[in-house]
């Protein structure tokens, strides 16, 4: 007893057993399982070839069609950031936004991306799809790019070419977004027009960023509209560790139940945040006036900018910085509303750098697939 019937003809090598030590037929290179009873345990000698990863399909390029109205066809920049997307349409020959929006993707980056796809194409019903050219920029943006055939560019090379078309004044650069945090100085070439480009990025943790703002906010229960109105000169300050956003939600905890006030409790925050983008990322380099703030904590959090305005002066006394005689609001400064949603989507299409007519056609959103 105890024989074993293995069958030739079979190409997994089906062994009825499990125990009998008899070699299976090699199952042929194409299959990638085995077929034994005994779970693979008695010694079978199948050979298991993985297949090879599965690609999306390569999108057709389209050809750009202009129109009568815009003859250059319309631009779009495409943000897709770790907790936002922004999006804005400009016009290429006057620079004008024709449209703009600012949401949050709760994570689902595709989903929001061909959703605001979609009302673009509503609110131009008479444009052609290939007549508008994305260009892409963000965490998302490699990732989402590749479906809907938008160009990519790099966020500091984005953010760098809309600063030095809108704002050519400034000479630092600080953007705080959802998870990440970006310092970028300007310097001066001498015997040139041009600037040399210092940046500097948080690469590993996402402390210092709005992502803390939300986790603190989210515990303390305070309403949007109420945290952007929440002020930071005239409150107390509390020590909060802001290296680490653990860190800070046990220092938060621990005010918290002594009773210290909400106001006081970000107000602290804030400055944790600021000093620490302002000891660690601008890796021993100064803030040159003017400064220009950037991402949602800076534009939309009214402590969060009156604490730079209060923090980076006291950094130029101590330099030794000679500073223009002007209101701090011109030295530190905000962009305007329409252009807080659109500066880096619209430095995004200033990229003309090897650029061909074609690059960024739209192929439509319905022809677009939500990625997996």
């Amino acid at each position: 007893m105890g024989c074993c019937s293995t069958s030739s003809s079979s190409s997994s090598g089906s062994c009825s057993t499990g125990s009998c030590g008899t070699s299976a037929t090699p199952a042929p290179a194409e299959e990638t399982t085995s077929s034994c009873s005994s779970g693979g345990n008695c010694g079978c000698a199948t050979k298991i070839v993985p297949l090879p990863p599965a690609r999306p399909p390569a999108r057709e390029t389209l050809t750009f069609l202009p129109t009568e109205t815009y003859p250059q066809g319309l631009m779009m920049g495409l943000d897709v950031g770790s907790t936002t997307v922004k999006a804005v349409v400009v016009d290429p020959v006057t620079d004008e936004i024709l449209w703009k929006d600012y949401q949050r993707h709760e994570t689902k980056q595709p989903e929001k991306c061909l959703e605001l796809l979609g009302e673009v194409q509503a609110s131009f019903p008479g444009l052609a799809p290939n007549s508008l050219r994305v260009f892409i920029t963000g965490s998302g943006g490699s990732a989402v790019g590749r479906h809907i055939g938008a160009r990519f560019v790099q966020e500091v090379n984005a953010v760098s070419l809309a600063v030095e078309k809108l704002y050519p004044d400034v000479m630092s650069v600080i953007e705080l977004g959802g998870q990440d945090a970006k310092i970028i100085v300007f310097k001066e070439i001498e015997g040139s027009d041009s600037k040399k480009k210092i940046p500097s990025m948080n690469d590993k943790c996402a402390g210092g960023t709005g992502a803390v703002i939300d986790k603190i906010n989210a515990k303390l229960r305070i309403p949007p509209e109420q945290l952007s109105q929440m002020g930071y000169v005239g409150h107390k300050l509390h020590p909060v560790a802001g290296k680490c956003g653990v860190f800070a939600e046990t220092d938060i905890n621990g005010l918290q139940k002594q009773g210290v006030p909400r106001e006081e409790l970000m107000a602290s925050l804030f400055e944790s945040i600021i000093q620490q983008n302002m000891s660690v990322l601008t890796r021993g380099h100064t803030l040159l006036p003017n400064v220009l703030l950037l991402g949602g904590p800076n534009c939309y959090v009214k402590g969060m900018k009156e604490c730079w305005r209060h923090s980076i002066p006291q950094m130029w006394k101590e330099r030794n910085v000679e500073v223009p005689d002007r209101p701090i609001e011109e030295l530190i400064k905000v962009p305007e509303t329409a252009q807080r949603r659109g500066h880096r989507c619209r430095g995004v299409w200033q990229d003309r750098s090897g650029r061909r007519q074609h690059h960024g056609c739209l192929p439509g959103h319905r022809a677009i697939a939500v990625v997996p």
